[in-house]
């Protein structure tokens, strides 16, 4: 039976429940706008977001990233933003209420998390839930290996590092 994550922080003395979870509001491109084109040209909503700009409109849903944590029942989560083609977008609207069981669609990561720095796209697969969640997002595995958080989803991450992580995360 895999054990519950809890932690004292060494940055706040803090003893936290639970396994670390942290998300994004919106897609990078989204809060790169100004407050002019966020009310002209862009909507966001809790599930999307679209940006219609002159040089075309970009698509992107909320999903989920899943870390394992070796040993810990649930995983670290990155509630995060991924890109979508206008088909796969309007196919994830269509079945929004009633997801096929084994839809999916290829996206990139629209959401630059910090501690896991790249100066690479994460091209990644998103996988549409059946269970009411939020789509799962499994990032490919770059040609370049030095990926930390594509290999950290791969392989897992300990609960120390999972600890670290969340530190940085919480505290800078």
């Amino acid at each position: 039976m895999a054990a519950l994550f809890a932690f004292r922080c060494t940055s706040c003395d803090e003893i936290h429940e639970g396994s670390p979870s942290f998300g994004f509001d919106a897609p990078s491109p989204y809060t790169q706008l100004s407050e002019e084109e966020k009310r002209d040209i862009a909507e966001l909503s809790d599930d999307f977001c679209v940006i219609a700009s002159p040089e075309g409109t970009q698509y992107f849903v909320r999903a989920l990233l899943e870390v394992p944590i070796l040993g810990v029942e649930d995983p670290f989560l990155w509630g995060v933003r991924v890109s979508a083609s206008e088909k796969s977008f309007k196919r994830y609207l269509d079945t929004f209420d009633e997801p096929q069981p084994g839809d999916g669609f290829f996206g990139w990561l629209a959401n630059r998390i910090g501690i896991y720095p790249t100066e690479q796209s994460r091209g990644a697969d998103v996988w549409i839930q059946t269970d009411g969640t939020r789509p799962r997002v499994v990032l490919h595995q770059s040609e370049n290996a030095s990926d930390a958080l594509a290999r950290d989803q791969r392989d897992g991450i300990s609960v120390r590092r999972a600890q670290q992580l969340a530190e940085q995360a919480m505290h800078g």
